[in-house]
Order: structure tokens, then sequence, then C-alpha cells
């Protein structure tokens, strides 16, 4: 039987009008959240980081949706383990402040597969 292959996951992060309107200190706790869930991602079993990009220098301002501020390109093993990273949104503390990271970032992950085309 063949090994189940990874699925392609492309997480598509938005940074949203709250964080804009933080005060510098509170960007700074943001940023440091938005590090750990980052990580977080790149650690999670089951994920292998693939790439990134970032528009922060060809964009200003938040991002609702496409274009996106960051893009994360990953094979994650399943689709648990996809709602996981993005659950770290959902769990990621911000500073001493009683928000999570999901109150100041976007994200949606764009699932499919590796694109193999076979030379003629």
């Amino acid at each position: 039987m063949s090994e189940k292959k990874p699925l392609r996951v492309l997480f598509c992060m938005g940074i949203n009008q709250n964080f804009m309107d933080a005060a510098r200190e509170e960007q700074l706790d943001v940023w440091a959240a938005f590090g750990e869930m980052w990580n977080g991602i790149h650690d999670m079993d089951g994920v292998e980081v693939i790439g990134n990009m970032d528009d922060d220098q060809s964009m200003v301002g938040p991002s609702a949706g496409y274009p996106w501020t960051t893009y994360l390109l990953a094979d994650v093993k399943d689709y648990d383990t996809v709602v996981a990273c993005c659950n770290l949104l959902r769990t990621t503390a911000v500073g001493d402040t009683p928000y999570k990271l999901w109150r100041y970032v976007k994200i949606e992950s764009r699932i499919g597969r590796e694109l193999i085309v076979q030379r003629a």
C-alpha cells in the first residue's frame, strides 16, 4: 500500500485594523505572539515548512483578504493538523492582555496537493 501524501497548504495571514490602531507597546506584544504562533507551526508534528513570503514592504495597511500580509507554505500530514495550526491564533496570548492573537491577525488555509507535471 502506498504512503499517504501530505496536504500542500498555503497559510494566508492578514494583519487587521486592531493591530493598526494599537499603541506601540501593544503592537510589540502582538509581534511577540505572532512569533510564538509562527514558530508553533514550524514545530508542530506533521508539518514541514517549505517556505514563506511577506508583503510588508509593498503593502501598507491592514489586509482583510487577498492580498494577504504574509504567507507560509507547508506540507501537512492531515486536515486535523491544518486545523491545529490555524487554532494557534485562537490560543496564543498577546502579552498580559486578555486578548488572543486572532484579535489582530486573520488566517485562512488553502489546501491542495503538489502539482507534478510530467515531461513529455
